[in-house]
């Protein structure tokens, strides 16, 4: 017969053992899961999901806290380091998770094909992530009856043709990432209806081209970048000294406006118009916001003194930040005659 303490420490362990514990995760999650696995049967990262173990505690699966069903499905490499072993369409299993908020497939470059229409089933989605992948083909409509969506980030791909006018009916949406694809057309006249302030927008290093839509004036997001694209025309309406807005990126662009006339916003430490056909002279008030970190109006057809002194010291961004401009002068380019 035992001695008392081996029986409570035998006990113990026993109820700590893996086999003795009662499953968290949903039956029917956990299926959906097996499927997905099976789906990306290559997939060194996916041979974790151990089939006799609580799904909720596998890499890259989040549940809730209460209710345990599966909440997050984050497949995610870094950008610099990505998978290969995750190769082939998104799998349609995604769609028996109904109560994923947060879904993810992130720097999987041999994920290809379209984006699958069955992720218009998951109701609940906050966060949809497909970034750094071979994803082609358009932009999907059905995105816009997402209505508690925060993020759409859907950079990084090979997805073409235009952006859809619905987006901007996305009622929460706090960041819209469409940067690195090969988009063409025009920024939708619609985006000027997103609700108040209006989503951080990153819309770089794609093929629209045309006027940027006045209406994208009427928002305050705190970041907007719409570089390396073929815009044209006025751009000054992003401006705005009573703005809220950090981060402006035009560079690359065929725009073309009055850089002196521009309202700027305290709040600005990013601003970057190289390679455009920018006008007039650079405002004095630069000088005076609040933490400007990143400054370049290079390639432009500025002229005038660069400004001096203020909270911001102009000059320390050097000659790069300023050469190759109409007649521009003054520190740090040659004096003024």
């Amino acid at each position: 017969m035992f001695p008392q303490s081996l029986a409570l420490c035998f006990l113990s362990l026993l109820l700590l053992s893996p086999f003795a514990t009662s499953e968290q995760c949903n039956p029917q999650d956990k299926k959906a899961l097996l499927q997905i696995k099976k789906h990306f049967n290559t997939s060194k990262t996916l041979e974790l999901w151990d089939p006799k173990t609580d799904c909720c505690n596998w890499v890259w699966i989040q549940c809730h806290p209460t209710t345990n069903r599966v909440t997050g499905l984050v497949m995610k490499f870094d950008f610099n380091t990505p998978s290969t072993d995750i190769a082939g369409h998104i799998p349609s299993s995604v769609a028996q998770l109904p109560y994923l908020e947060n879904l993810e497939f992130n720097s999987f470059p041999k994920l290809t094909g379209t984006i699958n229409p069955v992720i218009s089933n998951l109701k609940h989605l906050k966060y949809l992530v497909i970034s750094s992948t071979g994803i082609s083909g358009t932009i999907p409509s059905f995105l816009s009856q997402f209505q508690n969506l925060e993020l759409l980030d859907l950079s990084r791909n090979s997805l073409t043709g235009t952006i859809p006018s619905t987006l901007s009916q996305l009622p929460k949406i706090t960041t819209l990432r469409l940067n690195s694809n090969k988009l063409t057309g025009q920024i939708p006249n619609t985006f000027g209806s997103f609700k108040k302030p209006g989503p951080d927008i990153y819309l770089s290093t794609n093929r629209l081209s045309g006027h940027i839509p006045a209406s994208l004036g009427q928002l305050d997001p705190q970041s907007i970048d719409l570089a390396a694209n073929k815009l044209e025309g006025d751009a000054s309406f992003l401006f705005g000294s009573k703005k809220r807005t950090m981060v402006i990126d035009l560079s690359r662009n065929l725009l073309s406006f009055d850089l002196s006339k521009v309202g700027v916003p305290k709040s600005l430490t990013f601003l970057h118009l190289d390679h455009n056909y920018i006008y007039g002279k650079i405002p004095q008030v630069l000088t005076k916001v609040d933490d400007l970190g990143w400054f370049n109006v290079s390639y432009n057809l500025l002229c005038g003194e660069i400004p001096q002194g203020g909270r911001v010291n102009l000059q320390r961004f050097g000659v790069l930040s300023f050469y190759h401009n109409k007649c521009l002068c003054g520190s740090p380019l040659p004096k003024c005659k």
